[in-house]
């Protein structure tokens, strides 16, 4: 079975961020812009039969349609599907976040739709922001609970404190916690407050030195920490890169690791604090080849290893489960999961390797046996 090549799949409606590509390829032709207007239009009012997560990528893309109809009744659709739709597809990291930030947007004063999305990993940190300025204190508080959002956008944090529905004691533990990792804002009043309570009253109006920002770094070092194309830093540039990693704080190594190329993401990786390893993990340029050598890493941190083992496009790539397999540090549950998917060769393979942990040595060599065993016949 081929794929078929990308000059295959129909080009999107202008403006619209990504193609088909997505969709079943027999489906395309329902967002395809060159395709009749009644073709598009049963997408957009969700006669054809796609998945959950399909459904919201392929509305969203006609809200991009070239005829005004389409992309009304797209609209009209999307803010009023049903549960079983939304209740699945909110919750989906692989939808695209554009699709996502949409409909956070779109079902912002449905509180359980709202906690859904915000709760989603891939939702957009900017559509978050925008919510945090006015949503009520239950979904505050889920805002204010994600560590990593708040210290890798800082509106997030700056609308919070704008909102006059977020209690105060939250508000309070949130700006502690930025200002223990680096944060300043020093148009924040909740934040100056935070930093008296924590450094004194000196602090107010000349907040400690948070090291150097990652844009600082990033102009020091040139394109060889934010090109993805650079050569390999040389080893005086690399343990300059080290040095002033050490100096930084937690919220400008998120950045970092956001911003950065595969040079920093591999320092940062490795750093102790976790919510600066899972930015890492979570970065929108993060390639195949790293995500195969963190799942490889026996001492990689747990928290990196969950978000990979987590994610359906990743564990699709054979060589991705096989590590995850071979890790002692991922859960025995997962593991058992892969181990289903794999070949007999594999499994072959696994039984007989010694530097996997001894459990899944086991269950490999038993699940190869049961696949070996000749089938018995009842005597008559």
């Amino acid at each position: 079975m081929t794929t078929a090549a990308p000059s295959n799949i129909p080009a999107p409606p202008p403006g619209c961020p990504f193609n088909a590509e997505f969709l079943p390829p027999n489906l395309r032709k329902h967002v395809d812009p060159a395709a009749p207007v009644p073709l598009r239009m049963m997408a957009a009012k969700s006669l054809v039969p796609l998945s959950p997560s399909d459904m919201l990528g392929a509305l969203f893309m006609l809200t991009f349609d070239a005829d005004t109809a389409v992309r009304e009744t797209a609209a009209k659709t999307s803010s009023g599907l049903p549960d079983k739709i939304l209740g699945s597809a909110l919750r989906d990291e692989e939808v695209q976040p554009e699709v996502l930030g949409y409909f956070l947007g779109l079902l912002k004063e449905k509180d359980a739709y709202a906690e859904m999305l915000v709760l989603n990993a891939s939702t957009p940190d900017d559509a978050v922001a925008v919510v945090a300025r006015e949503c009520g204190p239950k979904l505050a508080e889920i805002i204010g609970q994600n560590q990593l959002r708040l210290l890798r956008h800082e509106d997030i944090l700056r609308n919070l404190c704008s909102n006059a529905q977020a209690p105060v004691s939250l508000i309070d533990n949130v700006c502690d916690f930025a200002v223990r990792s680096g944060m300043q804002l020093l148009d924040v009043p909740q934040m100056k407050a935070a930093r008296v309570r924590l450094f004194g009253p000196e602090a107010a109006e000349t907040p400690p030195d948070p090291g150097p920002t990652a844009e600082q770094v990033l102009q020091e070092m040139g394109g060889e920490v934010a090109d993805e194309n650079a050569a390999p830093l040389e080893e005086g540039k690399r343990l300059t890169l080290a040095q002033r990693l050490m100096k930084m704080s937690i919220s400008e190594k998120i950045k970092l690791a956001t911003l950065g190329n595969k040079e920093a993401r591999s320092a940062l990786i490795r750093d102790t604090n976790k919510l600066v390893a899972v930015a890492v993990i979570r970065s929108p340029r993060i390639t195949d080849g790293e995500v195969l050598s963190c799942a490889a890493n026996r001492a990689m941190m747990e928290d990196v290893l969950r978000v990979i083992y987590n994610n359906r496009e990743w564990t699709k790539n054979m060589k991705v489960k096989l590590a995850l397999v071979k890790n002692p540090k991922v859960p025995l549950t997962v593991t058992m999961k892969f181990l289903n998917a794999l070949r007999d060769n594999e499994l072959k393979d696994l039984s007989r390797d010694k530097n996997v942990p001894a459990a899944v040595q086991q269950f490999a060599k038993k699940m190869l046996e049961k696949k070996t065993a000749p089938k018995r016949t009842d005597d008559k």
